[in-house]
């Protein structure tokens, strides 16, 4: 593992609502190297090779064709490349990792497979299984020899994860711990050799075991008739009696929450980035219909209505790449810095992946959110022809959905991103209170109406940081005015929490430009910076609507309407005609017939 850590200035984690990054502190996609590019040349011909011409087999979940899909993966390296090479793996690091996900993401049930046999249903055992447990699985799994699965959701548990009812207890010998239960929704249980159980011991001690295909009283149901991703293998499993040998208990008795949350970090992240892969495909094949469908004698992406489409499409996608990737560079730098300091490799990643949770919950809110978007125009692109399942674009729209629900659904990550936030606060690791209250200081001041800045982006740069400004002073009124009760007023925190979102990815998005810009001139990012003015244009106003929303919930009065004008004030764009913006960044589509970036 390769632990160098350059010097640069690494914002903590959720401290992005308070402080800058330089642009050249922040990796963007323009910075891949040339064997990241070939894994991601790799990943992408996999896909189109091996998935793409047999998705509709893969659908009607052909006995035994998933599990080859994964092997041949696995013989391309395409499985184990962030597993430690002791265990067959390659050895890679996160953001190589990241960049497989966004490959891989463009294959329908495939993805999903895939995904979580790589994720959780290996990264358990790697990260907090004994050595003998590792040795036994780890291997086989990096390969795809074995198959995983991850089995935490219940019937009458899903994002509350800890109220599963499935019970394990000790037999009298002490050998072996008897399973009793029901899992549902269990990802690749109709092939999978290993499973990541959770159970309660004793009736409250939270624990993950590693139970075999085969052990006894463990049966599969059917599998499910979903809405999309129909090619996975999804059944509940059940318990009775299970005989578990006590071996398997993974990690500490009582502490499978460890396991289970902090799983779900690099979990949020990856899916993040098999959305943006999907995304990408489905921007492919929209561009190529709309110059192929031809209406009112001529190709419909000549019209005016089908490039806002497109060029939105693109915009939301290139500017969800600038976050995701900015989040696994920290991600992977914070691994080697805690790597250098002599933790293990898989202590090292868990810390880092949970210092950076905030972001994790937010790429996945926003990452699945994109590729909405993007399949829902694109099968209004398609028009009749999108509803019909000859054409591709109707299944990934229904693939789509699910992502909205993986991995804690948005809602859930909407109201831990503003959640984590605050514990962070209070907990000292970043400090919220003083910006907060020079925030609301400066709502007493007379307002700076304008700057003689000529320098390049600063109208940009002053309106993130008067984002940053509407964020500071609703959420701290917010705390400041219902204190405890604030974790009950759900809306309110997600109002708040999509400020945040879009904050986050409109400075990414605005760092890469800008790093863009200094390397390859103006002229050469001048469609980039298109997208990046479009989309601080749009947020401006979605901020502002969330964060009136929040403030007519809590304030009244002389507060309400300061509170108010100060939104106002902070969220006033320069005027901008994203038309032709988005005229000239749908004709780069269109000339290239495919997403170009």
């Amino acid at each position: 593992m390769d632990t160098t850590v350059e010097n640069k200035t690494a914002l903590k984690g959720a401290e992005f609502l308070v402080k800058e990054s330089a642009p050249e502190d922040v990796f963007t996609p323009e910075d891949f190297s040339e064997e990241q590019l070939m894994i991601k040349d790799m990943a992408d011909q996999f896909i189109s090779k091996e998935i793409t011409p047999i998705v509709d087999r893969i659908d009607k979940l052909e006995e035994g064709l998933m599990p080859s899909l994964l092997e041949k993966a696995g013989e391309q390296g395409l499985l184990g490349a962030s597993f430690p090479e002791e265990y067959g793996g390659l050895g890679k690091d996160f953001v190589t990792a990241t960049i497989i996900n966004e490959g891989l993401g463009a294959g329908h049930s495939f993805s999903v497979a895939m995904a979580a046999h790589t994720g959780i249903g290996s990264l358990p055992i790697l990260y907090f299984g004994t050595k003998e447990q590792k040795d036994k699985y780890i291997p086989k799994l990096a390969t795809g020899e074995m198959k995983g699965a991850y089995a935490l959701t219940e019937p009458d548990s899903g994002s509350d994860a800890l109220g599963a009812k499935t019970t394990a207890k000790l037999t009298e010998d002490g050998k072996f711990y008897i399973l009793n239960g029901q899992k549902s929704w269990i990802t690749n249980s109709g092939f999978a050799d290993v499973f990541t159980v959770f159970a309660k011991i004793d009736g409250d001690k939270f624990t993950a075991f590693i139970v075999d295909k085969g052990t006894p009283g463990f049966t599969l149901g059917a599998e499910e008739h979903k809405m999309g991703i129909k090619g996975s293998s999804t059944r509940q499993i059940y318990f009775q009696d299970a005989k578990v040998p006590a071996e398997n208990v993974l990690g500490e008795i009582g502490k499978g929450h460890l396991i289970a949350f902090n799983i779900l970090n690099i979990g949020r992240l990856k899916l993040c980035a098999a959305a943006l892969g999907a995304a990408k495909k489905c921007i492919n094949t929209s561009v190529q219909y709309a110059n192929t469908r031809i209406q009112f004698k001529q190709p419909i992406a000549n019209f005016g209505a089908i490039k806002h489409k497109l060029a939105e499409m693109a915009i939301r996608t290139w500017t969800s790449e600038a976050a995701l990737f900015r989040t696994a560079q920290l991600i992977d730098d914070k691994e080697k810095e805690l790597f250098a300091a002599g933790k293990p490799f898989n202590e090292a990643l868990l810390g880092a992946a949970e210092e950076y949770a905030v972001e994790c919950a937010i790429l996945k809110v926003n990452g699945s959110e994109v590729l909405d978007y993007v399949v829902d125009e694109g099968v209004q692109i398609h028009g009749g022809n999108g509803f019909s399942d000859e054409y591709i674009i109707s299944k990934a729209y229904r693939d789509s959905r699910i992502n909205r629900i993986f991995e804690g659904t948005n809602e859930i990550n909407r109201l831990l991103t503003l959640d984590m936030t605050l514990k962070r606060a209070m907990k000292g690791k970043i400090d919220l209170m003083n910006p907060a209250m020079n925030v609301l200081k400066e709502l007493m001041d007379i307002p700076d109406f304008g700057s003689d800045d000529e320098t390049p982006f600063a109208k940009e740069k002053k309106l993130l940081a008067n984002f940053k400004k509407a964020i500071l002073m609703t959420a701290g009124a917010a705390a400041q005015k219902l204190m405890a009760k604030l974790e009950n007023e759900q809306e309110i925190l997600m109002d708040i929490a999509d400020m945040a979102i879009e904050t986050f990815v409109a400075e990414s998005a605005l760092l890469r430009l800008i790093k863009l810009t200094d390397s390859k001139g103006e002229d050469a990012a001048a469609l980039q910076a298109d997208m990046v003015r479009t989309y601080l244009y749009d947020a401006a106003d979605k901020i502002n609507k969330s964060g009136k929303d929040a403030i007519n919930a809590f304030a009244e009065g002389d507060e309400q309407r300061m509170m108010l004008l100060g939104l106002k004030r902070f969220t006033k764009a320069e005027p901008f005609n994203t038309k032709e913006a988005r005229r000239r960044i749908a004709d780069k589509l269109i000339s290239d017939n495919k997403y170009p970036w």
